[in-house]
């Protein structure tokens, strides 16, 4: 019985001890929570093009989403390091060429880009890095760097390294207008841009469940519901800027209209069957630059537009009159 009872005694012990090891062990393995933004450097933009594409972080971390920024560039055109650090890969990944410079606390990354540096290298803010590519795919125009910011695993908007700062409200704020700041516009009277296609809007700008993907995500831009081959026109007179082929949008078409008192504005045309007009082009309002086609990744045959004021990208049909 003493050996039975001293068998049990010690059986209990050592479940206790296998249970305080198991606990020690989910405590280290947890991943620990941010809670507040790191401490970023100073920095300057890697090119001085246009934001084309902004950050879209997904949710849950796996799913589609644009974790960075396009900025629009040239291609041939310097890269420039976003802050001083040391680079930690230039190399050939799947295909295109990339760059990451370590800061510290946290790390860019610039692609497609030929690297002009090595491994190891210790850079500074504002040093040439690399020579921009062609080709990046989510790019809306010709040329774009994609640009991104991580912290760990976690990826960050780069643009927050040249925000100036960002302060936040509490939820019972209420939001008022910055001093100084333009009052609010008629963006559809100012740019007088008109329909680029013939047929009902099949899908309005806003968050949706893509119908081939099944993610909820931003749709960024408008679907027009025109028929296969008839005409797509340009929304308003200006200049084409980047013609390009995309697995998700297919053969795409960006007009940059100059700048009006809104702001710099840019329209995009994307799953055409083809473009009638190249890039340097000048074009008139509702001059016909292409055919309504399915390609890319879509359900049929549509018009996808989409626009940005300043490089912010914004409903299309709020600049159409």
């Amino acid at each position: 019985m003493a050996t039975a009872a001293a068998h049990g005694r010690g059986m209990r012990t050592s479940i206790r001890t296998v249970l305080s090891l198991l606990t020690v062990v989910a405590v280290v393995t947890t991943p620990a929570v941010a809670t507040a933004r790191p401490t970023l450097p100073t920095a300057v933009r890697p090119v001085p093009g246009l934001v084309l594409t902004r950050f879209d972080p997904s949710d849950p971390v796996w799913a589609a989403g644009h974790r960075g920024v396009d900025l629009a560039g040239r291609a041939g055109e310097t890269v420039v390091a976003a802050a001083d650090g040391n680079v930690s890969f230039a190399d050939v990944l799947a295909g295109r060429g990339v760059v990451v410079v370590d800061h510290g606390t946290v790390r860019t990354t610039y692609e497609p880009v030929t690297a002009t540096v090595q491994v190891g290298e210790a850079v500074g803010r504002g040093r040439p890095i690399g020579r921009l590519q062609a080709g990046h795919g989510s790019c809306p125009a010709t040329t774009c760097l994609h640009w991104g910011l991580r912290e760990g695993d976690a990826y960050l908007d780069p643009l927050l390294l040249v925000s100036g700062g960002i302060r936040l409200l509490p939820a019972s704020a209420t939001p008022r207008a910055l001093e100084g700041a333009a009052p609010e516009q008629d963006l559809a009277a100012v740019h007088a841009l008109t329909r680029p296609a013939a047929g009902p809007v099949s899908s309005p700008y806003g968050m949706r469940r893509h119908p081939l993907t099944g993610v909820w995500k931003l749709h960024d831009g408008t679907d027009i519901a025109a028929a296969c081959g008839s005409s797509i026109r340009a929304a308003g007179a200006g200049t084409v800027v980047g013609v390009s082929v995309t697995s998700a949008y297919g053969n795409r078409l960006v007009l940059d209209h100059g700048t009006t008192s809104s702001g710099r504005l840019l329209t995009a045309y994307s799953h055409a069957g083809g473009f009638a007009v190249a890039v340097g082009d000048h074009v008139s309002a509702s001059q016909v630059i292409g055919a309504v086609g399915s390609t890319g990744l879509t359900t049929g045959c549509h018009l996808h537009l989409q626009a940005w004021l300043d490089g912010r990208l914004v409903d299309p049909m709020t600049v159409i009159s």
